[in-house]
């Protein structure tokens, strides 16, 4: 949906996407177009706790995925998502206030202060989300997702914003429900409850909170009002899922027996992370401020963008797992679920860069394509190898994207972004 010309006389020079009016605490408090190509620090304060979080869902799933039990092994899979999906859509949230709304304003701060604590407290309660402290989960989420909304809607009256905060505070209502619901019971029905949950506040988001009888707004929870500030905190949220791996691969190793097969996969996990870098920021990764920037379709390329970091970032997520499993046991017996963790993130990672690539040059990666389907073949073969083999076998699937991406690029100038118009 094409945007309206704003009057920048009406809006004291505001570019701001659906723009008409605000009232003076709400020009105080939007960004101006200058302002918006660059993170400011604060924003990276929610990024530190973003690590510690990520970290706080690998050693839950860790813990369960090397459990005796196989039913154990099995639904630790499914944590995984339930357990980092809120976390990964709280930081998406923070960023697309950032991106609108002037940081240096006090109430901002303030305002993304508290979703780094609602970050931090939400973390604290994962190693027993599911018994003991599901209302530590629970409450800072909801209450996160409905009241920052309900604080700056005053701030924007004539703006489309205005709209797209009242229908999600009207969702996320009606989902703080089910999450509480979630709450009141324990073990794999909290965990199945809460699986609901977030499914609703992704499905909802996606269609950007609909309400019978009323239009869309012509905004979305993806849009950006910049093509620069929310793709740089997309960049930066992969980087931080990226050294997050890397401190669980540290971490783990130092607690193991230096041995040649702990070494080795030290090595391994260092490099398929490197590997990883490389392939996301080749070369759609580095150019993505400049595609959303020419994209014909804001709110559709601000959703596919949001969307394919997501699925990377749970893939590297996933990836991490299988990093300390095969630190743990490097020559253990071979088990499907950390198989999946450790072939199914680097490949579910790889669905997601091709999502992105779709965005960025209208194209599919048929390289990354072949990636993911080498992944699945050596999937039969390696059940009855050690974990340690997978991973390897993994790596080199990695290196193959990676230098396949090199030699496209060998000798041809850099490609310039090509979006959908």
């Amino acid at each position: 949906m094409s945007i309206p010309p704003v009057d920048r006389r009406a809006t004291g020079g505001m570019a701001g996407m659906g723009l008409r009016r605000t009232d003076k605490w709400g020009q105080d408090l939007l960004r101006r177009r200058e302002d918006v190509r660059q993170a400011n620090f604060l924003a990276l304060f929610v990024d530190l706790v973003l690590v510690f979080a990520l970290s706080g869902v690998v050693n839950r799933v860790v813990r369960d995925v090397t459990d005796d039990d196989p039913v154990v092994r099995v639904r630790s899979l499914g944590y995984l998502l339930v357990l980092a999906l809120p976390l990964i859509w709280l930081w998406i949230t923070t960023a697309h206030i950032t991106s609108w709304f002037d940081p240096r304003r006090r109430r901002i701060q303030w305002m993304v202060l508290a979703s780094a604590f609602g970050l931090l407290v939400m973390s604290s309660s994962l190693p027993e989300a599911f018994f003991g402290r599901g209302m530590a989960f629970v409450l800072p989420y909801v209450l996160l997702r409905v009241v920052r909304p309900l604080i700056l809607i005053p701030a924007l009256r004539g703006h489309a914003l205005r709209d797209l905060y009242l229908r999600s505070v009207l969702w996320c209502a009606m989902s703080a429900v089910i999450w509480f619901s979630g709450a009141a019971v324990v073990g794999d029905a909290r965990a199945a409850v809460w699986g609901i949950a977030i499914t609703v506040d992704f499905v909802a988001a996606q269609l950007r909170w609909p309400v019978p009888g009323l239009r869309h707004p012509p905004v979305g929870p993806w849009a950006m009002d910049s093509g620069y500030h929310l793709p740089e905190r997309y960049q930066q949220l992969l980087l931080i899922a990226l050294g997050e791996s890397v401190l669980a691969a540290g971490i783990t190793f130092t607690g193991e027996p230096f041995t040649i097969a702990t070494w080795t996969a030290l090595v391994v996990a260092f490099l398929s992370t490197v590997l990883l870098w490389r392939i996301y920021f080749y070369r759609s990764g580095q150019v993505l401020a400049e595609a959303v920037e020419a994209a014909g379709d804001r709110i559709a390329a601000g959703r596919a963008v949001g969307v394919a970091h997501l699925v990377m970032v749970v893939g590297i997520v996933a990836t991490a797992v299988g990093f300390e499993v095969v630190l743990k046991y490097p020559g253990g017996r071979p088990e499907p679920t950390w198989l999946a963790a450790i072939l199914g993130g680097p490949a579910l990672f790889l669905y997601g860069r091709i999502r992105l690539e779709r965005v960025v040059f209208n194209r599919l990666s048929r390289r990354r394509v072949v990636a993911i389907a080498a992944l699945a073949a050596v999937s039969v073969p390696l059940t009855f190898a050690p974990p340690l083999a997978a991973s390897v076998v993994a790596m080199v699937v990695l290196l193959g994207v990676a230098s396949a991406d090199a030699w496209h690029a060998a000798g041809r100038p850099s490609e310039t972004p090509s979006p959908a118009h």
